[in-house]
């Protein structure tokens, strides 16, 4: 090939190489070069388009480092072969549809995910951050897999103090969110391990171990929380329990029936408790119950915990204390990646949990969602007087509230969307059938409210189911 005929644009901001390397690949592509067809000579092609020797140097060796073009010693450049895809191959990829949003967006929502932002320590979380930034730069370099060791042994610590969790530094792993390390356990456990759900629950953890591949059964609850007799009936090898405030019921599980899970998981060398302490930190009117695995004899539970709630959902700093069998399985498993927490927000949280701003926060909080929690009722009871029960308020940031109106779940839902007010019914956390849902009860979920939101929300719903 003698000449090649394509214009530059001398006009665009677009360089004179990247335009020449683009019309190049183009004509390639279409086969307009054809393979083994030899390119002009780069002098040749200066003097062709009127641009300098660098301009087309820098375009032919972009060519030649993607493999479009081959150099040939005192020969020149040669079109390459290229495998040529089928239309049905290079067709763009599908769109994607998003669910479709409400024309109208909520005014307010119950969620019981959401927390109060204002409440976040934002001064004293700020200082701390600058500090450990501009003190400690060697955290720009990789740490330990399973978490830095001052914040396990602070974890430890706290969980010691706060929670009665007996355990070393050794057998925490930090780790990026409950999910993420739920996806750990379950790599951790035996791949035949069946894994036993309370019902009804909190969706996302039966899609991750469904995700996994992994066998779930649903056991159903009583007012105890997780029955043991159904359980000792089924196949499963893995009991998942939230002890402290059942999600969504609001139970917080008595010692009697703590003690009859950990003698079923005692009884079989296979079997594990997962006990997701699932918001402890948050107790109203009555007393702390330690956690399940400080009476953990025979070392069967995973303990999981999160700052999510008791700081802030984007924190993303959550823990496992695994027993010493599955300790084992983790290093021989794990210990080549690296931990999924930033290394600064790891000893961010370790200087705010060892200088006493965590308790100091934790007070601060809790006696303002209590504040919160007992407002939002009275003006429940208000509006409604006797038609309505409240559940599970005593631990949590949410609670059940059965409304005895005559309308059905659905129905109280709708109406509260057409006044602007998303609500969750009980029984989207059941699975399988619904004979044991209770009628007409919505999850109600209050920590994201203002107490003037609050206010205007229950008015609200007055409207949407008088």
């Amino acid at each position: 090939m003698n000449a090649f005929c394509c214009k530059l644009d001398f006009k665009r901001k677009h360089p004179l190489y990247l335009q020449l390397y683009s019309l190049l690949v183009e004509e390639i592509r279409t086969d307009n070069l054809k393979v083994g067809e030899r390119l002009p000579s780069k002098k040749a092609l200066c003097a062709q388009l009127g641009i300098s020797q660098s301009t087309v140097e820098t375009a032919y060796d972009m060519l030649l480092a993607e493999g479009y073009i081959r150099s040939v010693p005192r020969s020149g450049y040669y079109v390459c072969q290229l495998e040529r895809l089928e239309p049905s191959e290079c067709s763009p990829p599908p769109s994607i549809t998003k669910a479709k949003q409400s024309e109208q967006p909520y005014r307010f929502y119950f969620s019981t995910s959401a927390v109060d932002t204002s409440a976040f320590p934002y001064a004293s979380w700020a200082k701390l951050h600058k500090e450990v930034m501009y003190q400690n730069p060697d955290l720009l370099q990789r740490g330990d897999p399973q978490g830095d060791n001052c914040l396990r042994q602070s974890l430890c610590k706290f969980l010691r103090e706060y929670r009665g969790v007996h355990c070393s530094p050794d057998q925490i792993v930090v780790g990026a969110g409950i999910e993420y390390l739920l996806d750990l356990v379950i790599q951790l456990l035996d791949q035949d391990a069946v894994f036993a759900l309370e019902n009804p629950g909190y969706d996302t953890t039966y899609h991750i171990i469904r995700n996994n591949s992994r066998l779930v059964v649903d056991i159903p609850l009583d007012k105890d929380g997780m029955d043991v007799g159904a359980l000792s009936q089924s196949n499963a090898t893995v009991a998942y329990v939230t002890p402290s405030h059942q999600f969504p019921m609001g139970v917080t599980m008595p010692i009697g029936r703590r003690t009859q899970l950990l003698k079923w998981a005692s009884e079989s060398p296979g079997r594990y408790i997962i006990e997701d302490d699932y918001d402890s930190e948050f107790r109203f009117n009555i007393r702390p119950i330690p956690a399940m695995q400080g009476l953990n004899l025979h070392s069967k539970v995973i303990y999981v915990g999160t700052f999510s709630r008791s700081i802030a959902p984007s924190i993303r700093v959550a823990y496992l204390v695994l027993p010493p069998v599955l300790l084992n399985r983790y290093l021989k498993k794990f210990t080549f990646s690296s931990s999924t927490v930033s290394r600064f927000e790891q000893h961010t949280l370790c200087r705010f949990l060892d200088s006493g701003l965590f308790s100091r926060h934790l007070n601060r909080v809790g006696n303002l969602y209590k504040q919160r929690k007992d407002y939002v009722i009275e003006q429940l009871h208000r509006a409604f007087e006797s038609k309505i029960s409240i559940q599970g308020d005593n631990a949590g940031l949410h609670f059940l509230i059965q409304i005895k109106n005559g309308m059905e779940e659905r129905e109280l839902i709708q109406r509260a969307s057409h006044q602007g007010v998303k609500i969750n019914g009980l029984s989207r956390y059941f699975r399988g059938d619904l004979d044991g849902c209770p009628p007409s009860t919505l999850v109600l979920g209050y920590a994201g409210l203002s107490q003037e939101e609050l206010n205007q929300s229950v008015a609200l719903l007055k409207d949407a189911w008088s």
